[in-house]
C-alpha cells in the first residue's frame, strides 16, 4: 500500500482532509503494483484551491502528475483524480507494453478492452504520436536572462538555447503562475 506525503501551503491539512485525499487519490494506486509514495500538495493562492499530485512508479521511471485548481479544495481533489485516471486510460496500451513484466494492472480495463479492441488495432497500426509540424532553428549560446527575453519577444511559452558558460542545451519556459522555469541537460 502506498504512503501519502500530504503537505499544505497556506492551508491546514486537517484529519478529514487527509482522509479524503487518501481515499480519492488512493484510487490511482490500484492501477499499478508497488507505488510506494504519493506526494500531494494542497495549496491556497489568491482564493484558488490547488491540488498537485505526483506518484513515481518504481522500476519504470514513470511519473504520474496532475494539478487542478478550483474555488473548493474537495472539488480540486476530485478533478485531479479524474485527470490522472483519464491519463492512465488514454495511455493504457503504451503502459501495458512498458510493464510487460508486470506492475500494471490491465485487467481493470477488461471491459473497455472488449469495446475498443478494434479501435486499438487501428491506433496501433498508426503512428503513436503523430508529428504535425517540424521546425528547424539555430541554437545560440546565451545566458538565461537573454533566453527569457527572446522567449518573451517571440511571444512563446518556451525557448531552447545553449548556455553560454556550460555549453549545455537548456529550455526556459513560462509557468502557469507567471514565473519562469529552466530545464538543463546533463551533457
Amino acid at each position: 500500500m502506498a504512503t501519502f506525503n500530504i503537505r499544505g501551503k497556506n492551508v491546514e491539512v486537517t484529519q478529514n482532509l487527509r482522509d479524503y485525499v487518501e481515499k480519492r487519490v488512493g484510487k490511482i494506486t490500484r492501477y499499478f503494483e508497488n507505488i510506494q509514495e504519493v506526494s500531494v500538495l494542497l495549496a491556497v493562492e489568491k482564493g484558488r484551491h490547488i491540488v498537485e499530485v505526483t506518484a513515481e512508479i518504481p522500476r519504470s521511471g514513470l511519473v504520474l502528475r496532475g494539478q487542478e485548481s478550483t474555488a473548493d479544495m474537495y472539488s480540486s481533489i476530485d478533478l485531479v483524480v479524474e485527470k490522472l485516471e483519464r491519463q492512465i486510460r488514454k495511455q493504457k496500451t503504451k503502459l501495458e507494453r512498458r510493464f510487460r513484466g508486470g506492475g500494471f494492472k490491465s485487467e481493470l480495463f477488461a471491459e473497455e478492452q472488449k469495446i475498443r479492441n478494434e479501435q486499438q488495432q487501428h491506433e496501433d497500426e498508426a503512428e503513436e504520436y503523430p508529428v504535425v509540424k517540424t521546425k528547424r532553428f539555430v541554437v545560440k549560446p546565451m545566458d538565461v536572462q537573454e533566453a527569457i527575453m527572446q522567449m518573451n519577444l517571440l511571444n512563446h511559452n518556451f525557448f531552447v538555447f545553449r548556455d553560454a558558460q556550460s555549453e549545455n542545451f537548456c529550455v526556459v519556459y513560462r509557468r502557469n503562475d507567471g514565473a519562469y522555469g529552466l530545464l538543463e541537460s546533463d551533457n
